[in-house]
């Protein structure tokens, strides 16, 4: 029977999950909380509730954004994307062009940025070749998840499973390429099923491309130098109150006037560009004092690079505290710096007045931001950013360099001439040090959201083994199952797989892995198969575009609706479970030889 305090660490747990299902609280503002109140309560010691900020997977983790931050900024996956994916002629020769360097890239990058780095790439090349980006993006994102599954650095949540299970059993842990025998055939008919299937399956929305062409969404029109409107106030001009269009920026002899206020005074020659709906030009065409701009060069200016602006394509996160309100009333400008100009939800722009579109989590927003937006969204991660369309010019003289910094990473890892660890450090150092990435994109590759929700994560994970709480679950899951080894590997997979969609990957993995460790013990089974199984089922989530963040940013460039991912998420997912499954029962002994 357990004492007061597994009922505790048991009720928080509990809380810890209803929380991050049922709110859009940050999960590592949740896990911090969780970690607080073990701490506090004295459940566990300072050093207990700390140790994952010291584990050695975390490191890793963290290590290796680094090293992908030195791949982007060099144009090292550029390198690969324009050397490898040609000119096919058919969506199904497009996916095996898009599949193998993808699958590559993630079996030894986190997934994130190789996803960030390919979706413009793939964008532009989808429209060179005529096939519809609705048809790539999905695949895209399916064949990351797919690659990050082959290696043990592959993704996130197989570093920090192996970093628990050393803490947890003092073994020495996973090498490298351990997982592969489970991976590989994995992504082979993940391959298939999306190569078989998915061209027919996907819709053609070429037509739907959100932000294809700027001037769709945005309008200029100038300020007649001898009209009415000189010398009238914005709002006295009727400015600010136009039906479906909305100010963005005045430009006044070069110089760009963005956030306007109300009682900016208009000069003669002044050009405004709106955002909106562009069936309203005629609406503005009709104020007295307003004509078109007839620089048709300038109908390109807000493309121009500027050092107090720059453009960015950003996905709402379901994260983000400005869901439900309209753009207006989240005090958008003053909250987060940015300036909306267009707002595409299943992969069409939503018309009206920009100011009255209630935002959800998924929409895809053009902005007009300043530098500092880019980096604190790094952080905060109210935003998901897909294309940051002024960013600076990549280091394509270091690309061949950084390809070597990471074949020499992953040999170095893969002979075991040095921990992973040591490899990573090593890479990431390597990076910043030969200019692959400078100091300050190294800093802003860190996902401290991620790295902080991993590392609290630790501390409910250690609360449920210290207190008997996984020893109580194991036993009554082992008593259920009668001791079936076979039946206790698919409860395992099922059940992390389901906690995957509803919270964080690397979270329904660490609280799942102290728990199945104690099954696998009570029923003097092989825990191997069944860690496996964790990292595998924590990987796998396909079903929709809130499960895993690779999907969440291809949702607005590929034009996507909710039940598109259902389509072809739900047999991927099967075919994943199906596939672990049957290469963990016929590979690895569930049951140990005494």
């Amino acid at each position: 029977m357990m004492e007061w305090q597994g009922w505790f660490a048991l009720s928080l747990c509990a809380g810890v999950l209803l929380t991050l299902t049922f709110t859009r609280i940050g999960p590592h503002l949740v896990m911090i909380a969780a970690l607080t109140i073990l701490s506090v309560s004295g459940i566990l010691t300072s050093e207990e509730a700390l140790l994952g900020f010291s584990n050695s997977g975390l490191i890793t983790v963290a290590a290796m954004f680094v090293v992908a931050a030195g791949m982007h900024a060099s144009g090292a996956i550029d390198l690969l994307v324009n050397h490898v994916f040609g000119r096919p002629m058919t969506t199904r020769s497009a996916l095996s062009r898009i599949f193998f360097p993808v699958v590559l890239l993630s079996g030894f990058l986190n997934n994130t940025p190789v996803v960030a780095t390919m979706i413009p790439a793939i964008y532009t090349w989808s429209r060179k070749i005529g096939i519809a980006p609705s048809k790539l993006m999905i695949p895209l994102s399916y064949t990351a998840i797919l690659g990050g599954t082959l290696t043990l650095i592959g993704t996130s949540t197989n570093l920090i499973v192996n970093g628990q299970y050393q803490t947890l059993t003092g073994e020495s842990g996973f090498s490298l390429f351990s997982i592969t025998a489970v991976g590989l055939p994995v992504a082979f008919f993940g391959f298939l099923l999306m190569w078989l299937w998915f061209p027919r399956l996907l819709p053609d929305r070429a037509q739907n491309e959100a932000f294809s062409d700027l001037r769709e969404f945005t309008l200029e029109v100038s300020i007649a130098p001898s009209g009415p409107l000189v010398g009238k106030t914005i709002k006295e001009a009727g400015l600010r109150q136009l039906q479906r269009v909305y100010l963005v920026e005045i430009d006044r002899d070069g110089t760009v006037i963005t956030a306007v206020s109300p009682e900016e005074t208009l000069q003669g020659g002044d050009r405004l560009v709106f955002a909106g709906d562009t069936d309203a030009i005629s609406d503005l065409l009709r104020i007295n004092g307003i004509a078109p701009s007839t620089d048709d060069d300038h109908s390109q200016a807000i493309l121009t690079e500027r050092a107090e602006r720059r453009l960015v394509e950003a996905v709402v996160s379901p994260h983000c505290g400005a869901i439900g309100h309209a753009i207006r009333d989240a005090r958008f400008r003053a909250q987060y710096g940015a300036v909306v100009l267009a707002v595409a939800r299943n992969g069409q722009r939503v018309k009206g007045n920009l100011g009255n579109i209630k935002l959800q989590a998924g929409d895809t927003l053009l902005l007009e931001a300043r530098p500092a937006f880019v980096s604190r969204q790094r952080y905060n991660k109210d935003f998901l950013l897909v294309n940051d369309l002024n960013t600076e010019p990549p280091r394509h003289e270091r690309a061949y360099l950084a390809w070597g910094i990471l074949v020499c990473v992953i040999a170095a890892a893969g002979f075991e001439v040095i921990s992973m660890l040591n490899a990573a450090l090593v890479g990431a150092g390597l990076m910043i040090i030969t200019g692959c990435c400078s100091a300050s994109q190294a800093e802003k590759s860190l996902d401290l959201t991620v790295i902080i929700t991993i590392a609290a994560s630790f501390a409910l994970g250690m609360a449920l083994q210290k207190t008997g709480v996984a020893e109580f679950i194991a036993e009554n899951i082992v008593d259920l199952s009668n001791g079936t080894p076979w039946l206790l590997l698919i409860l395992t997979y099922l059940a992390v797989s389901l906690l995957t969609e509803v919270i964080t990957n690397n979270a329904a993995a660490l609280l799942m892995l102290p728990i199945v460790l104690e099954i696998t013990e009570k029923a003097d089974l092989n825990n191997v198969p069944f860690v496996f199984a964790i990292m595998m089922a924590a990987s796998a989530s396909f079903a929709t575009p809130l499960g895993y963040q690779t999907n969440l940013m291809v949702y607005g460039p590929g034009g996507y609706r909710f039940s598109d991912f259902l389509k072809v998420g739900v047999p991927m997912n099967l075919v994943t479970a199906v596939v672990t499954i049957t290469v963990l029962l016929i590979g690895w002994p569930l049951e140990l030889d005494n």
